[in-house]
């Protein structure tokens, strides 16, 4: 069964926000990078046997036929070791899927680029490519990359032969029994995979006997079968109608296909999917020493309901513990959290308070600089209110807040969704100004900008808060 692209990134967007997503990598995924798949893989191998491999489907056979031939696995391991030890290229769709808040990723590639791009994004993995390693757990870990079918540092070791198929039970078995469990209990998002792979075939069978049609559901991408791809229109409708069959066979198994024209489309769904996510995260930006118009009690409780109210909608809230709104916000957020989210903190609260005691200024400005930037880089949504403090050089005066300017930059830099309550006046009012003066970028707040500019009830502020969130973690 397809399933539209919009579909995708709304059911796997919840699936991660839920923390039940994974990430199945095949072939494909490392292909972008440089590496080759099973088919190039074997090439030089079956020249040798007097092979041509463009004519060859069944890949596993000639594996197996190179194996007999030689005597000996030294050749497929020399192969493994050559393929996968190349330097390689940037690939965005890993880069992407490792910043995704996913901790369980499957793959049958011997490569490493999962696991080094989960370490360049200060994520800790936990990688699995032999059995004896399933029993024990990474302390801090991030996320857990099994590698089913070995890895390039152990290529001796590696599944690639029918009689290394044969003798997976024996050596592999509990990566079979832990691949169904999360078969059944999480969403799994193929990415670069061929579903040829007799393993995984073999374990789908058997979640579809025991679970019949109550199987999770999955997804897929496939590209969709073109007619310039083909001499003539006999050769195209029989892998047209031969593709249609095979996502039907998917579907019996809950993954549903999601067709695309060209490969760049599925980095464009991944940005797309990512960019989703992040629109749960919420940061709150503001400061405050003066309350003009507004009065302390008032404005506090603003910032506290502004809090509450993300949280019992399910969103995550970030702040910078800003002076004189930061902890009505974290007051807000427990209060909330304690109530209804089962104490389940870090889930929806991250407190990023500033470095303090640093006496050089430029220093203080650079390191506060980057310090908004990775705070608000996992944020989609930026809420701002009030941005004032007093002025260093003269403390009886009040002045704009330029940390709160600069927030407003990272997030528009950042593709957030801006959100500026300008009736709380100084820089927020500024940053109301310049949303105002560039509509054509902000047509969100279109019917909304009125009331943000002029509206003083608290929880008539709320609803509008609430409402643009709402309808921005749906775009």
């Amino acid at each position: 069964m397809a399933i539209s692209r919009d579909t995708l990134i709304r059911k796997y967007t919840q699936a991660i926000r839920e923390g039940n997503a994974g990430i199945f990598a095949g072939a494909g995924l490392s292909r972008a990078s440089g590496y080759v798949d099973w088919k190039s893989l074997l090439k030089p191998l079956a020249k040798e046997v007097a092979l041509d491999i463009e004519k060859e489907k069944d890949f596993l056979s000639v594996a197996q036929y190179c194996r007999n031939e030689s005597g000996a696995r030294a050749s497929i391991n020399q192969e493994i070791l050559n393929a996968f030890n190349a330097e390689v290229g940037e690939n965005e769709n890993i880069d992407i899927i490792a910043r995704l808040p996913i901790s369980t990723y499957w793959t049958t590639n011997y490569d490493k680029l999962i696991e080094k791009e989960l370490e360049k994004k200060s994520r800790k993995a936990d990688v699995k490519m032999d059995s004896d390693q399933l029993s024990t757990v990474l302390m801090n870990r991030d996320a857990v990359v099994y590698k089913m079918h070995g890895d390039v540092d152990h290529p001796a070791h590696a599944v690639l032969t029918k009689d290394d198929y044969v003798l997976y039970d024996n050596k592999r078995l509990l990566f079979k029994t832990i691949l169904k469990g999360d078969l059944i209990s999480k969403r799994f998002l193929f990415i670069g995979f061929s579903f040829e792979d007799p393993n995984l075939d073999y374990i789908l069978g058997q979640i579809h006997a025991l679970l019949d049609e109550n199987v999770a559901e999955h997804y897929c991408f496939f590209r969709r079968v073109q007619r310039p791809d083909y001499s003539n229109d006999e050769d195209y409708g029989y892998e047209k109608a031969r593709q249609e069959l095979r996502t039907k066979d998917l579907a019996r198994y809950g993954i549903q296909t999601v067709f695309v024209d060209n490969y760049s489309e599925i980095t464009e769904i991944l940005r797309d999917i990512e960019y989703a996510v992040k629109r749960n995260n919420i940061f709150i930006s503001g400061s405050a020493d003066d309350y003009t118009g507004w009065g302390k009690n008032k404005a506090e409780e603003l910032a506290r309901k502004v809090a509450e109210s993300l949280i019992k909608n399910d969103f995550k809230v970030t702040s910078g513990f800003g002076l004189g709104v930061g902890s009505s916000v974290i007051n807000g957020a427990l209060s909330e959290i304690y109530r209804s989210k089962y104490k389940h903190t870090d889930e929806y609260l991250c407190l990023r308070p500033f470095p303090q005691g640093i006496k050089d200024a430029i220093e203080r400005q650079n390191l506060f600089t980057q310090y908004r930037k990775d705070m608000i880089s996992d944020t989609g949504v930026a809420v701002f209110m009030f941005g004032n403090k007093k002025d260093p050089t003269n403390p009886s005066k009040i002045i704009d807040a330029p940390g709160c300017w600069e927030e407003f930059v990272v997030a528009r830099d950042n593709k957030n969704v801006i959100i500026p309550i300008g009736s709380t006046g100084f820089m927020t009012r500024k940053i109301f100004d310049e949303v105002k003066a560039n509509m054509d970028n902000y047509k969100y707040l279109e019917k909304y900008m009125e009331a943000l500019g002029t509206e003083n009830d608290v929880d008539k502020l709320i609803e509008i808060v609430i409402a643009i969130a709402k309808e921005q973690r749906m775009v």
